[in-house]
């Protein structure tokens, strides 16, 4: 699907959300794969690292769940390869990220910003700011669904 800045451009949908998601997704986690790592880990990792002291692992199970709405078993099964990996480590009742969990989480990084700079370089500003209020308002009202269900 190609847009263009014309009056041609699709309407954003839950569709094209979902094209867009899947699609950077992919890229990250091709670059993912070339390390032995997955989406899920790279989340819990990035989680445990944006922290400013080491997280009890209720807590950053919490964390990864409302980012990425998994299943919470599946989250702590993600933690528990962290910890195989030695990419996190206990911190008495805490985790977290080891020298080697730092350095992937920088090493992917490095290699997936000249990709992103590609793919959202040269959108205007002001469509950047109008995808972002929207793409906030979604998250928020999906939020709340998800939240009605689950109750």
């Amino acid at each position: 699907m190609t847009t263009t800045a014309s009056t041609n451009a699709p309407v954003a949908d839950a569709r094209a959300l979902g094209l867009a998601h899947y699609a950077a997704r992919g890229v990250l986690e091709h670059v993912l794969a070339r390390h032995g790592s997955t989406f899920q880990q790279q989340v819990a990792l990035r989680a445990a690292l944006t922290t400013d002291a080491p997280q009890a692992p209720d807590d950053l199970v919490a964390q990864v769940q409302g980012s990425l709405k998994a299943n919470t078993a599946d989250i702590r099964a993600t933690l528990d390869e962290l910890l195989a990996k030695q990419l996190l480590d206990t911190d008495g009742a805490h985790l977290r990220p080891t020298d080697a969990g730092r350095e992937l989480v920088a090493t992917v990084g490095a290699e997936t910003t000249p990709i992103s700079a590609l793919i959202w370089g040269g959108i205007p500003a002001e469509d950047l700011a109008a995808a972002g209020r929207v793409l906030a308002l979604v998250t928020e009202r999906a939020n709340a669904e998800l939240a009605a269900l689950t109750a």
